[in-house]
């Protein structure tokens, strides 16, 4: 009798260890959210004190505020193309930036992936040069990942029998020693403030906001702009590994200068903003500068109800999801404007609004960085070619349109100098001062040449051509003239032969002068080139994006 029923309770034991392998990713997504919020509990929300100015430090230096969206398309800006879905979906404050400042048509990222792009913006110089080259994650995520996996899964961006390394945030990020555009603001006499996305190695000693310059951070700790089941959201998931993973992995959740985590005060968009405006009201007195930097439209995606019902014309789900998160995020930019003329500072406040790279492919949308081709985590013009403006209205004219290539190295460059305050000294910066080319005092091109490495994936521009080449799976070049071929229609490497042996010469003497990555490369991502993610079919065209 005890060995029958040893034998029933192994058999019992046998179907339940294959039913859970079986359905081990249903198991894992039912289960992860459960433990990850009993290992990292988040406490409830908690008033953020804001420092309040001396009234003694008033100076005529600008106020200077940084807005940086993230994968925001060029086609989701409506000042550009009309805007996303047919122009249906309109960024009226985001295109006030223009008609009373500059729109730069030729921005482009440091990187087409944002922790690269973010650490160029913050040091004025290319990532590359102090090992930057890989986005740093949690690695929780990397552990998720594998766990996830759906192998041979191209949405899924990871490839058969290759497993994410476990290279996480401790390991990763922007180095103590490089010198921050806030750390140079700090030192000269600004308040200094973050709010928002960070993703430098925020969770390590030397490499939080408040090691490298920022007096104040209110800094996102995970990835969702509201609990998921709240009656005012409005989820939209798209069905891939990359999706499994943040929405089994991410909280709702944010930090006050190294704090536990705590739930924000509502959805992430208004609530950066609301505390931006606090940050203005309370230093109209001193010069600041606000880094605000906004996760929208990153996936996961989730707009407000109240957005999302604005755009019921669009019949398609996961857009007007997505059109709702760049409808608050658009409100934002209207409210920090207001703010600043209700003080009495929009005369003498420099404002740069960008977003840190291309819209990606892999939320499935069509044409949110038309007309160019490609998506983030390519160098096609895509993922590179992005939102870029400013204002300041006691010294850039209203309604300029600059057509010259621009890069993320020169925000802080033109920081420094709408702050009068001198370059470090014997630091290669890259980038430099916009405010004499809009003014006129400097004709002619900011940059002749721009560069791009991310490990065995490489672009150069020079002038107006462009090679971009990939090491793999296989060796491939692409040569585009920009001048006459701006969307990258006809590849040119095998007709212009000189044109390209002399960017390639150019480009590896570049490269031969950085140091090799500050830690190891985890993965190749497969990237749909032409398409969205989620509609490849076997034949398309990819790119490999190494991480």
């Amino acid at each position: 009798m005890k060995a029958r029923k040893l034998r029933i309770f192994f058999v019992i034991c046998l179907f339940v260890a294959l039913f859970l392998w079986n359905f081990k990713r249903e198991v894992a997504l039912t289960l992860l959210p459960i433990a990850i919020n009993i290992n990292n509990p988040i406490a409830e929300n908690r008033e953020i004190v804001w420092p309040v100015a001396d009234l003694n430090k008033n100076s005529d230096r600008p106020n200077i505020i940084l807005i940086l969206a993230d994968d925001l398309g060029f086609n989701d800006v409506s000042y550009y193309n009309g805007g996303a879905a047919d122009g249906s979906l309109l960024t009226p404050n985001i295109d006030s930036l223009a008609k009373d400042g500059v729109a730069f048509l030729n921005g482009y990222a440091a990187s087409p992936v944002c922790s690269p792009s973010r650490a160029a913006i913050m040091t004025g110089r290319y990532s590359s040069r102090y090992g930057f080259e890989f986005t740093p994650y949690p690695v929780q995520a990397a552990r998720i990942m594998n766990l996830l996996r759906r192998d041979g899964e191209l949405a899924g961006v990871y490839l058969e029998d290759t497993q994410w390394d476990e290279v996480g945030l401790t390991v990763g990020g922007l180095p103590n020693k490089e010198i921050t555009i806030a750390e140079m603001l700090q030192e000269n006499g600004y308040y200094t403030a973050h709010i928002g996305k960070w993703h430098l190695g925020g969770f390590s000693d030397g490499m939080r906001p408040n090691d490298q310059g920022f007096d104040d951070s209110l800094m996102l700790n995970s990835s969702l702009y509201f609990p998921k089941n709240h009656p005012d959201i409005v989820n939209a998931k798209i069905d891939s590994a990359v999706e499994d993973m943040i929405w089994a992995s991410s909280q709702f959740a944010a930090s006050f200068n190294g704090s536990e985590p705590f739930k924000p005060g509502g959805y992430i968009t208004d609530y950066y903003t609301e505390e931006a405006i606090k940050v203005i009201n309370n230093n109209k007195d001193r010069p600041f500068f606000l880094y605000l930097g906004h996760f929208a439209p990153h996936n996961p995606l989730q707009s407000l109800k109240k957005d999302y019902e604005k755009h019921h014309d669009m019949k398609n789900h996961n857009l007007q999801v997505y059109a709702g998160m760049i409808e608050a995020l658009d409100r934002s930019v209207g409210e920090i404007v207001n703010a600043l003329e209700e003080n009495g500072l929009t005369e003498n406040t420099l404002i740069i609004f960008a977003s840190d790279n291309g819209g990606a492919g892999y939320i499935g949308l069509d044409n949110i960085n038309k007309p160019y081709r490609g998506w983030k985590l390519t160098h096609f013009e895509g993922g590179m070619h992005i939102p870029f403006f400013a204002k300041w209205p006691a010294k850039i004219k209203q309604n300029m349109q600059y057509k010259k290539r621009i890069h993320h190295t020169d925000i802080f460059s033109t920081i420094l100098g709408a702050a009068n305050i001198a370059p470090p000294e014997d630091i290669k910066i890259d980038g430099v001062n916009l405010i004499p080319y809009l003014t006129n005092e400097i004709i002619g091109e900011p940059h002749e040449t721009l560069y791009w490495k991310n490990a065995t994936y490489q672009a150069i521009i020079h002038k107006d051509w462009k090679l971009i080449r990939s090491k793999y799976p296989e060796e491939r070049e692409y040569l585009y003239n920009l001048k006459v071929d701006p969307y990258e229609t006809n590849n040119l490497a095998m007709t212009e032969i000189a044109m390209k042996s002399l960017l390639h010469e150019k480009l590896n003497t570049h490269i031969n002068s950085l140091p090799e990555p500050s830690w190891p490369q985890s993965v190749f991502m497969p990237v749909v080139i032409d398409k969205p993610q989620t509609e490849y079919e076997e034949g398309d065209e990819l790119i490999f994006w190494p991480n």
